[in-house]
């Protein structure tokens, strides 16, 4: 399968891309896509260094006759999100991307496909190890732990890279200029609960509600898609309307940068309440499917009685739990006022784990305004002190403010009208980029992001369209051959 991926075209672009996505590359376990890299730069002979994070820089130098020109830095991030749907059997600490071409797209089986940022990894090695392309002094910077804190960016140290433009490869459309993102910051609320008996007169019931779309949780948190977690959550909440129950566990969402696919909860009940149960259900099934037919067609939700539980959170505690889950926003807090159709605040209720007399709620807050940012933080603990949650902040980096008439935009853009014969979409993004964070230390540094058609990042969905990695490659290196002299 990787031969044929590797056969399409540019096809030193789409070999690296094979090579890359045959070795495990989990954020916070990229040891191994670190070396691969350090073996990378060693092969071609190029200078190559690590910092103390495990960011990977390789640099080389002009091509005869570009000596003169300002210096660029090529950025893409090494780890990828790891998703897969719930009946496919895959370890990704072990096994690579299995790929496959539909069309005019690259897609995995039953996986996500790591073109988020692989695409982006690819494009630079083949840069790297290219001896036909013009181009002036580049430095290869690839960074780790992109997608689920970005302490990469955040532990690079000012120093570590000498250019004076910085081309991040992370955008997932073909037609746009990014010149500004979001910041964000991970909220954890952990808390303690009392747990009560349940004997026999109650039943244990599993719930599962599975099949939605999911996405990331910056891009497609507009396309407002179901949120496993919270679904979950309002049929607990309509069924404690009706009767009382107590909640056993709850394990629903994953990745702080994923929106939910899938919940699964346990809840004991009296059996005198299982036709109660039944009634809430159907009727719960009835309204969700029709709420998301048009965003999450393939919604399920599925209950079974399962062996006795003797041990659950007791029916206070379980009101208060569902009612502290029901209280904290997700999806879009507001829209950007100056900027039409960009999200300025949201909120993405990632991840809810209980069991045991412990609770965890994972949020993932996104805003290009800090103080919308911490106010939205605000009404997040605000909610989760319905349990006495102990709530705190981490991954916490900056947005990356806009500037449009900066001189890599400006060229870009007209090169983009030149070459395609329409205009850029040159715009700021709500997703995450570590463009923010890099110019902290690097503030002189004139940015811009672009990338290929990429749909459905962070989700088993994820594909990459072939003609649009084309484009971009081509767009790319007459990019470079333009960057102005020093």
């Amino acid at each position: 399968m990787s031969n044929t991926i590797s056969s399409l075209e540019p096809t030193a672009l789409w070999k690296n891309f094979s090579d890359l996505n045959a070795v495990p590359r989990p954020s916070k376990k990229e040891e191994r896509v670190i070396k691969f890299m350090q073996d990378f730069g060693a092969r071609l002979g190029l200078p190559t260094k690590t910092d103390k994070v495990g960011n990977v820089l390789i640099s080389k130098p002009a091509t005869p006759g570009m000596e003169n020109r300002k210096r660029v830095v090529l950025q893409s991030h090494l780890d990828m999100v790891h998703q897969k749907n719930n009946d496919t059997v895959f370890d990704f600490d072990a096994e690579g991307i299995k790929m496959y071409i539909d069309g005019d797209w690259v897609k995995a089986e039953g996986t996500t496909l790591g073109a988020d940022n692989g695409i982006g990894v690819a494009t630079i090695m083949a840069l790297l190890e290219s001896t036909d392309i013009p181009h002036p002094a580049i430095e290869g910077f690839f960074t780790i732990d992109e997608e689920t804190g970005m302490t990469g960016a955040l532990g690079l140290e000012g120093g570590f890279l000498e250019s004076d433009i910085l081309l991040n490869l992370d955008t997932e459309d073909d037609d746009e200029l990014t010149i500004g993102c979001a910041g964000g910051v991970n909220v954890s609320g952990k808390a303690f609960y009392d747990e009560a008996e349940m004997n026999q007169n109650f039943n244990s019931i599993q719930l599962t509600l599975n099949g939605l779309s999911g996405g990331h949780s910056g891009m497609d948190i507009i396309k407002g898609l179901g949120n496993a977690n919270k679904l979950m959550n309002r049929f607990m909440n309509e069924l404690m309307n009706c009767v009382n129950f107590c909640i056993i566990e709850i394990e629903g969402g994953g990745l702080r940068n994923a929106i939910p696919r899938e919940s699964n909860a346990i809840i004991g009940i009296a059996k005198k309440d299982m036709i109660v149960f039944d009634e809430v259900k159907a009727k719960f099934i009835e309204e969700v499917s029709s709420e998301h037919k048009v965003t999450d067609p393939n919604l399920s939700f599925t209950t079974k009685e399962i062996d006795h539980r003797w041990k659950g959170a007791s029916i206070e505690s379980s009101k208060k739990l569902i009612k502290a889950i029901y209280a904290v926003p997700n999806g879009i807090y507001r829209m950007s006022p100056s900027i039409g159709g960009l999200v300025q605040t949201s909120n993405n209720l990632s991840q809810i784990s209980m069991k045991a007399g412990e609770a965890n709620i994972f949020c993932l807050c996104r805003s290009s305004v800090d103080s919308e940012k911490y106010d939205e933080v605000e009404t997040i603990s605000a909610a989760l002190s319905i349990i006495n949650a102990e709530v705190s902040l981490g991954a916490n980096y900056p947005g990356w403010t806009p500037e449009p008439s900066s001189a890599i935009v400006s060229l870009m853009s007209d090169l983009y009208v030149e070459m395609f014969k329409e205009k850029a979409h040159v715009m700021a993004c709500h997703a995450g980029l570590e463009c923010g964070l890099i110019g902290t230390n690097y503030p002189d540094l004139d940015m811009v992001s672009f990338g290929p058609n990429i749909r459905g990042a962070h989700s088993p969905d994820e594909k990459v369209q072939i003609s649009s990695v084309q484009k971009f490659w081509d767009f790319f290196l007459e990019t470079l051959k333009r960057i102005p002299e020093a």
